[in-house]
């Protein structure tokens, strides 16, 4: 599936809930980023395809694709319209072959089986919302700002909010709480942050699914 070309065709349907920010300013004077290459750029960039590479992010270039698909105008096409400034916490495909394992009680030990799986859980309406949840519109949120950013509330793309948790700014270590109280919270993952950095739409790798509710 070519969702590079699928999201640029649709993205004119793109619209994202923002705002609710509260954030520190970030360490660094730098000049804030300008450039304009989308999100969907950055996750077509290895070939739109599975693999058997579970520390990318296939499954949820996929899972996009598939949302846009059977919804055209679903908001998640904002991802490919680099001029909106947008913040992208990304699972891996690990964290949703964990998602997948804990909704369905089997493990699956392809990265098509593991979207398979999770479309048949939970359907397509319950994935966009799960996706629209790990995005932050308006605001191009670094890894120096996130680290200065301990108990900041984002609002999210799908109305849901989570809390940034630093738990040791000398280490890096930063957890995202999500509205599910009984499962791990994510982390970001250091050395894969900044994705897609000198655009207005960043992203960062992280361990878990967020969760926009107990699922």
């Amino acid at each position: 599936m070519r969702i590079r070309r699928t999201l640029s065709v649709l993205v004119a349907a793109g619209v994202v809930a923002g705002g609710g920010l509260a954030l520190a300013p970030a360490a660094s004077a730098a000049a804030p980023p300008t450039g304009t290459s989308s999100l969907a750029a950055l996750l077509a960039s290895d070939g739109d395809t599975f693999d058997r590479n579970w520390r990318d992010f296939d499954i949820l270039d996929q899972a996009v694709g598939a949302v846009l698909a059977a919804k055209p105008s679903s908001p998640v096409a904002v991802l490919a319209d680099g001029t909106v400034p947008l913040t992208a916490f990304l699972p891996t495909d690990r964290a949703f072959q964990l998602l997948a394992k804990d909704l369905t009680h089997h493990w699956y030990g392809t990265e098509q089986e593991v979207l398979t799986a999770l479309a048949g859980a939970v359907g397509i309406d319950a994935i966009e919302q799960v996706l629209l949840y790990h995005v932050v519109a308006g605001a191009t949120i670094d890894s120096a700002t996130a680290l200065a950013s301990d108990n900041a509330v984002l609002t999210t793309a799908q109305g849901g909010t989570f809390t940034v948790d630093v738990l040791s700014k000398r280490w890096g270590i930063v957890q995202l709480r999500d509205q599910d109280r009984n499962d791990l919270n994510p982390f970001l993952i250091p050395g894969r942050l900044d994705l897609n950095k000198g655009n207005v739409q960043i992203a960062h790798a992280i361990t878990f699914v967020l969760r926009p509710a107990d699922l």
